[in-house]
């Protein structure tokens, strides 16, 4: 009898390990508190779990408020932090290390750019190549990678899911490149981020060398297209423009993007118009007009009230927008 039960245990243990191996890992929560969910199998403790997480068991504890003096339960949730330490997003790791992928159910009416802002602001580029998707295809219900976890090859049940390396998009330095773009864009003084950059490149005295190891960035990330305002001539999907006789006026914003500076791919974020549809924004103070596509709808945030659409840092840059909120025409 008693023979009969042990080998019940080791099977329920087997079986128990091998579905958390082979179900797929959904993250949990949002940014800066992204985790996982274990379920507590038989045998398991703080120690060995951890090992499964390639995480410190104290930080498990921590993260639910628990003890390690207090015993597991079998069918115990417990969260698991996801921490530079065992999450990627970047295609970094250990040699000892392999990555495997963590996913995201998508919403209702949920597309690339919350998702992306829910999950460390991981780039839509990146959330593309990884799931061999666009934005235009999302759909309730899709299982979509948003980052991996970095587990050791020798030690987590995991591992034999996991993969060497990742693809990333070619383009991360831009990210920094943008940053520095929107500052300039929402400070509403755009000629000054112009004079600080020239003034960096004439000093050569040694009272410069303080400001000139805080400079490099952005000088070695800022291509030709940063040198100033975006300029593609209204954008790259000015050719799939066709206007059906909709149009609305009212108060625009902006939100950063990689995309634009270089390729002329402006997007937009604007309510009750389907994702994919290309509209034309024109600014009056300027008599400029750019083209773009739609994302999806307008977050649900303090800085969209009195919005009707948000444009891509690089589509305000050729707009030669000078004031984070801006009054415009909007033609689809």
């Amino acid at each position: 009898m008693a023979r009969i039960r042990i080998c019940l245990l080791f099977v329920l243990m087997w079986t128990t390990a091998m579905g958390q191996a082979q179900q797929k890992l959904q993250v949990q929560g949002s940014s800066p508190n992204l985790h996982l969910v274990h379920t507590v199998a038989p045998k398991e403790n703080w120690y060995s779990i951890g090992r499964i997480y390639n995480i410190s068991p104290k930080e498990i504890a921590a993260t639910n408020s628990i003890g390690m003096d207090k015993p597991l339960a079998i069918g115990q949730k417990l969260k698991i932090p996801l921490t530079d330490a065992n999450f990627s997003q970047d295609g970094k790791k250990a040699a000892d290390e392999v990555f495997v992928p963590l996913y995201h159910t998508v919403q209702e009416k949920e597309w690339m750019y919350r998702i992306s802002t829910t999950h460390n602001k991981v780039s839509i580029e990146n959330l593309e190549k990884w799931n061999a998707v666009t934005n235009d295809q999302l759909k309730a219900g899709m299982q979509l990678i948003v980052g991996y976890l970095k587990v050791k090859q020798s030690q987590s049940s995991l591992a034999s899911q996991g993969s060497q390396k990742i693809q990333i998009a070619t383009n991360p330095p831009a990210v920094v490149k943008e940053t520095k773009q929107v500052e300039a864009i929402t400070k509403e003084t755009p000629p000054p981020a112009k004079d600080e950059t020239v003034k960096t490149d004439p000093p050569k005295t040694e009272t410069t060398k303080p400001e000139v190891k805080e400079e490099p960035k952005p000088i070695e990330v800022t291509p030709t297209s940063n040198s100033g305002p975006a300029n593609h001539r209204g954008g790259f999907f000015k050719k799939q423009y066709a206007e059906k006789g909709n149009s609305n006026t009212g108060n625009a914003g902006i939100f950063r993007s990689t995309s634009g500076w270089n390729d002329g791919k402006y997007y937009a974020l604007m309510n009750d118009v389907p994702v994919g549809t290309i509209v034309k924004v024109s600014f009056s103070s300027t008599n400029k007009s750019i083209y773009a596509k739609v994302l999806g709808q307008l977050p649900e945030m303090k800085e969209s009230q009195g919005l009707i659409i948000r444009i891509s840092d690089a589509a305000a840059s050729e707009l030669g927008v000078s004031l984070n909120k801006f009054y415009v025409e909007v033609k689809y």
